[in-house]
């Protein structure tokens, strides 16, 4: 969800220690949401789309909680 990107600890990463980030690590660039559950961190990004109504992504589509919130057990529908 587009409200998770306003948490202080969301990270668009292309280097870690001065080094580009390597593909086995989610490289050239990765997304990092660190307070919701792993699949909601994407790797090896491409680009971003910002769509005005919700649009299931892979892990949704095969049956993966859309919000992700491992505080609130959302781990599956």
């Amino acid at each position: 969800p587009i409200e998770s990107l306003d948490d202080d600890d969301v990270m668009i990463v292309f280097k870690h220690d001065g080094e580009d980030l390597a593909a086995e690590h989610g490289g050239p660039v990765r997304l990092i949401v660190p307070k919701l559950y792993a699949y909601k961190s994407a790797k090896w990004l491409d680009g971003l789309e910002f769509l005005e109504r919700d649009h299931p992504g892979f892990w949704e589509q095969r049956g993966y909680h859309n919000r992700a919130n491992p505080w609130n057990e959302e781990r599956y529908w």
